[in-house]
């Protein structure tokens, strides 16, 4: 009997062992609704364990934000503001002249030259180059910081205005005669130019293409430097007498007085040659043309040329 009363206790119902009963059952409950489509812990479950999922909707969504971004037009970019036209352009220059002759013209604003298929030739520039003497002898005293005196300044103004021999002579030698054109062709980066053997100002050898180059140099300040660059321009605005011909003469008068010129002329009797050289400075452009012909003919013939070029080169 006390053995059947134990066995009887061993099977008792206790609140302890309905607690654990219930325990457990409540567990595997749970556990079966995690399971069972469409319960609330289902949901719960599948939000957590689609984190993948949620991962790689988060990264289809930058690719449609890059896709929308690439779909969407591409701003276009800030269009360069045309220049205005120039008063001259390029054009089939055709002139029944007898001896050489080439030209050369430049887009100062951009630095495009054109011109003659010639334009590279070179030829004696006579009184042309005392534009460059002039500049660089201002350039020179500014940069020694040196004023001019009255007298020097007034020997730069009759040669450029009356294209004066001997004060180009006297300034040349200031500005040291053959290293002053060196000093041209390193400053003014000109390519075809060369000084004269004899190391004399009126045989010095440049191209069209290379006035052109000269003549930006003094218009933009490279020659003459910033103190004095505007009195030469004034000084080869006011070019008179026999100097005053060629390529501004192509313009109506009003155009001509903003146009700084300096022309050379010179008879060659070693090669029974004329040679007429001019160079022109505009707004936005300048201008180079040499000739040389028989020397019976005389300079205005030449002159005649210069001015024929630019009558053809002038866009009306």
């Amino acid at each position: 009997m006390a053995g059947s009363r134990r066995a009887n206790r061993g099977t008792e119902i206790t609140p302890l062992r309905i607690a654990i009963i219930t325990g457990v059952l409540l567990v595997l409950v749970l556990a079966a609704l995690r399971l069972l489509p469409g319960s609330p812990l289902a949901a719960n479950a599948a939000a957590h364990w689609g984190e993948p999922k949620q991962s790689a909707s988060a990264g289809e969504h930058a690719g449609d934000q890059a896709a929308s971004r690439s779909n969407r037009s591409a701003p276009d970019p800030t269009p360069t503001p045309e220049l205005p036209p120039l008063p001259i352009a390029p054009t089939d220059v055709k002139i029944d002249a007898k001896g050489w002759w080439a030209w050369s013209m430049q887009d100062t604003r951009t630095g495009e030259i054109s011109g003659s298929e010639n334009m590279t030739e070179t030829s004696t520039t006579a009184s042309l180059i005392k534009s460059w003497i002039g500049a660089d002898f201002l350039r020179r005293s500014a940069e020694a910081d040196k004023e001019p005196t009255d007298a020097q300044l007034q020997r730069v103004r009759v040669m450029i205005r009356d294209s004066d021999n001997n004060a180009a002579e006297s300034l040349y030698n200031t500005v040291g005669r053959a290293a002053s054109i060196q000093r041209l062709i390193s400053t003014c980066k000109l390519t075809d130019s060369s000084v004269s053997k004899d190391g004399g100002w009126s045989r010095t050898q440049l191209s069209p293409r290379d006035i052109t180059r000269l003549a930006a140099c003094i218009g933009d300040g490279r020659a003459a430097g910033p103190t004095w660059t505007k009195w030469l321009l004034d000084e080869m605005r006011a070019v008179r007498g026999v100097g005053d011909f060629g390529i501004r003469k192509a313009f109506p008068a009003a155009v001509q007085k903003t146009i700084a010129i300096k022309n050379g002329w010179v008879d060659r009797q070693a090669e029974q040659e004329y040679h007429v050289s001019c160079l022109a400075i505009g707004d936005g452009w300048t201008m180079g043309v040499m000739t040389k012909y028989p020397i019976n003919l005389g300079y205005t013939y030449g002159a005649k040329i210069c001015q024929q070029v630019a009558e053809q080169l002038r866009v009306d």
